[in-house]
């Protein structure tokens, strides 16, 4: 593979060598994969965007790049009005870091949830859609998606608003019915956070925002697959249902990620971790602390999929769901010079953003 300025040029033949004034990165013994891309990752080691801080940022996107993470959505909770602003205005000045992932924007994940599945967001913080606060989130050119619940007052409108703006929006702790989720999705919605977490599950005669999303071609599905919020045969159903084109990996993953077992915070909220996975005081899962290698090499086992069918799950297919197919998630000229290597282990090695190394373990 040939790559200058951020782009790659050509895919050659393996046996090629570096010629007068080029510089090579040998890949013998390696897997060759487009950087991997997390649509919706909250922090690692002990950061977390809501502090939004530069080094919450380079800490976080360092993180990212060691577990072969080219590209991320940095994702908020449920806050005030001024500390989601305070994250957008900090990635805005922080997109990108010397050893670190870099920002495709902010995924804005609430306020305008459900109370009832509201899983770790602190209800405190819930409420209807306010055009005078999400119209300088859409202003901004960092808020990339938003998720909504949307039975709430004032969300089609919001869709309507932002889809003209190109913001993704996808359903998450919500109660909506089929009906109401398929009405979003007519107004431009086109992903579902953390799909069956966070929304009730799919019943054979009310089939819910589960329902919807399954059935409905034009919605992405978003899928943790850490072993914890969803049974192995439940992600194996879901990209059955989906297919790989429409099916995401994500991480979710919060600042525990990285440490080990212990009381952590959450949204200004006590957390527990125990055995890496982390829950609120009550019991309900909080997050995550997966990293994305680790998610591709269970969805790998979990739906018996190759190599290659899953990394399309974590690079080709949300890069398409956020506009940037043919730039992100692929090797081919014309793409960005965003590649992983892989061990035989499916560990990952060497990380590549547009041309740089910033990982290499």
């Amino acid at each position: 593979m040939i790559y200058e300025h951020g782009k790659i040029l050509s895919i050659e033949p393996g046996d090629r060598r570096p010629q007068a004034g080029e510089q090579g990165i040998d890949a013998s013994g390696y897997w060759v994969a487009p950087g991997l891309i997390d649509i919706h990752i909250h922090g690692a080691l002990g950061y977390d965007f809501m502090d939004a801080s530069p080094e919450a940022v380079n800490t976080i996107a360092a993180h990212c790049a060691r577990h072969g993470v080219t590209s991320y959505l940095g994702t908020t909770v449920s806050s005030s009005p001024g500390s989601i602003q305070a994250a957008i205005d900090n990635l805005a000045n922080n997109p990108v870091s010397k050893n670190g992932a870099r920002a495709l924007g902010l995924h804005i994940e609430g306020p305008y949830l459900d109370v009832k599945y509201r899983g770790a967001q602190p209800e405190r913080f819930l409420r209807d859609p306010d055009p005078d606060e999400y119209a300088s989130w859409f202003d901004s050119g960092v808020v990339r998606m938003v998720t909504v619940a949307p039975e709430r007052n004032g969300a089609l409108e919001m869709i309507d608003q932002g889809h003209k703006k190109g913001i993704e929006f996808a359903v998450g702790h919500s109660a909506a019915t089929y009906e109401q989720v398929t009405a979003a999705a007519d107004h431009g919605l086109r992903h579902a956070t953390h799909t069956f977490n966070g929304m009730p599950g799919l019943h054979h005669r009310k089939p819910g925002p589960v329902g919807a999303v399954l059935s409905d071609g034009r919605v992405y599905a978003q899928l943790i697959a850490d072993g914890a919020h969803l049974h192995p045969a439940v992600v194996k159903i879901a990209v059955f249902a989906k297919t790989i084109q429409r099916a995401v990996l994500i991480t979710d993953s919060i600042r525990a990620t990285g440490l080990a077992d212990g009381e952590y915070e959450l949204a200004g909220d006590k957390i527990i971790v125990k055995g890496g996975v982390s829950r609120t005081l009550d019991g309900g899962l909080a997050g995550s602390t997966a990293t994305l290698d680790a998610c591709l090499r269970n969805a790998m086992q979990f739906a018996g999929l190759t190599l290659q069918e899953a990394l399309t799950m974590a690079t080709a297919t949300p890069a398409a769901s956020l506009g940037l197919e043919g730039i992100k998630g692929v090797l081919a000229p014309g793409a960005d010079a965003d590649v992983i290597l892989f061990d035989q282990n499916l560990q990952v090695r060497k990380t590549i953003l547009e041309g740089r190394l910033i990982f290499e373990g």
